[in-house]
């Protein structure tokens, strides 16, 4: 009797359910920066190094930008052995910090922004509600959990983001959670 109970659970979760629909969801957002980080996507330059924000945040704090637009030759050099001297130990190597740098490198007086895609889910709806979603393309290069908007619906959805050393998975949507839903 226990094996016949377990298939038929299996069998009721794979059967599609008659009133069930997929909705599009909407992102909103996600591309915001800490105000300490002055513009820089720190979350992303971070997950693309391997360290945590705060790794790289402290390591930053000891660079001195020019103050006047680009630094000098000399300044440069400076700022970058103070970075690799604090991510070394991290193996965050020069070849690399340059390409992570380049990569999230934007002007923003200019309107660009660091190379982002938006993320893809539909909301899965049955009895009138929404039950859960299901991320059909997880983007890249957000920042911070955007939102998540369901036409005709409210729904509280909490988004989980994944960073990685790969630029393609970086600041990406892992998982959408449901929190609280009304119709």
């Amino acid at each position: 009797m226990k094996g016949l109970l377990l298939f038929l659970a299996t069998a009721t979760a794979a059967t599609p359910i008659k009133d069930e629909r997929r909705v599009p969801a909407t992102f909103v957002g996600g591309y915001e920066t800490d105000p300490r980080d002055r513009g820089r996507p720190v979350a992303l330059i971070a997950g693309a190094l391997g360290v945590k924000p705060e790794v790289f945040r402290e390591a930053f704090s000891r660079v001195r930008p020019a103050r006047d637009g680009r630094p000098s030759p000399d300044e440069a050099q400076r700022n970058k052995a103070v970075l690799l001297g604090a991510l070394a130990k991290y193996g965050v190597t020069n070849e690399r910090l340059d390409e992570v740098s380049d990569h999230y490198r934007y002007r923003q007086e200019r309107g660009e922004t660091w190379p982002t895609r938006p993320a893809k889910a539909v909301a899965i709806i049955t009895g009138g509600r929404v039950v859960r979603f299901e991320v059909t393309d997880p983007g890249e290069g957000y920042t911070v959990p955007p939102r998540v908007t369901v036409p005709g619906f409210a729904v509280a959805a909490m988004v989980e983001l994944g960073f990685d050393k790969a630029f393609a998975k970086n600041g990406t949507v892992r998982a959408i959670r449901i929190g609280s839903v009304k119709k």
